[in-house]
């Protein structure tokens, strides 16, 4: 997804709340570039557990990228330290994202993210399956043994409204504007245009990791 696409997502902005009620009415993120494969974000961004470092991906389930991606983010995931957490957002960019990240959210909040997520990422990009529509979402989550009827009323429950609220807010302000995008403890953006591909990301996150422990340390 490029810049263009990212302004559009104001259609998707003014659907959901105010500009003020979602925390945007000030002045933009302050983006320092960095030649070691990072964006400064100042201001830091809050985290959802300040004891830890957090590694946060923001990704689009219809992404080819955010796809191929997937096999290399989830390898570091399985042998992170303790003092680290990683963590997903999928915040709709573009309008046409819509469906996906009410199906992330949904997913979360009724407990099936493991159950949901890869099979998802597969059927659109394996299978051919655009699954946009909310409905035809729900059958899929049928198909993987899930109650369909739950999955789609919590596509539309306030849970699920609060989360896309509060990814294109952290989005907004990290200067995010394309996917996969990584959020290092709510103070440095990468992603493999900045880091030079998905090898870089990681050789960045795991730097930017010890760093910010070791200043959460003291």
């Amino acid at each position: 997804m490029n810049k263009r696409d990212f302004l559009v997502a104001g259609t998707r902005l003014a659907a959901l709340g105010s500009a003020s009620a979602l925390g945007l009415s000030g002045a933009s993120p302050v983006l320092a570039q960095s030649n070691q494969g990072y964006a400064v974000v100042d201001p830091p961004q809050p985290t959802k557990d300040a004891s830890k470092v957090e590694v946060l991906e923001f990704f689009w389930f219809g992404c080819p990228h955010c796809y191929a991606f997937e096999p290399t983010i989830n390898r570091w995931a399985e042998d992170i330290p303790e003092h680290v957490s990683f963590v997903r957002e999928a915040p709709p960019l573009n309008p046409s994202w819509e469906g996906h990240s009410r199906a992330y959210y949904a997913a979360e909040a009724l407990g099936v993210t493991q159950q949901f997520f890869e099979p998802m990422f597969d059927a659109i990009h394996v299978g051919r399956r655009p699954l946009r529509d909310p409905k035809r979402i729900a059958e899929f989550a049928g198909e993987l043994g899930l109650d369909a009827d739950k999955f789609y009323k919590a596509m539309t429950s306030f849970t699920v409204e609060s989360g896309i609220k509060r990814a294109m807010n952290l989005a907004y302000h990290s200067g995010v504007t394309g996917v996969p995008s990584m959020l290092i403890n709510g103070r440095y953006r990468t992603g493999a245009s900045l880091a030079g591909g998905n090898d870089g990301v990681i050789r960045v996150i795991d730097a930017l990791v010890d760093e910010e422990h070791k200043r959460m340390m003291g």
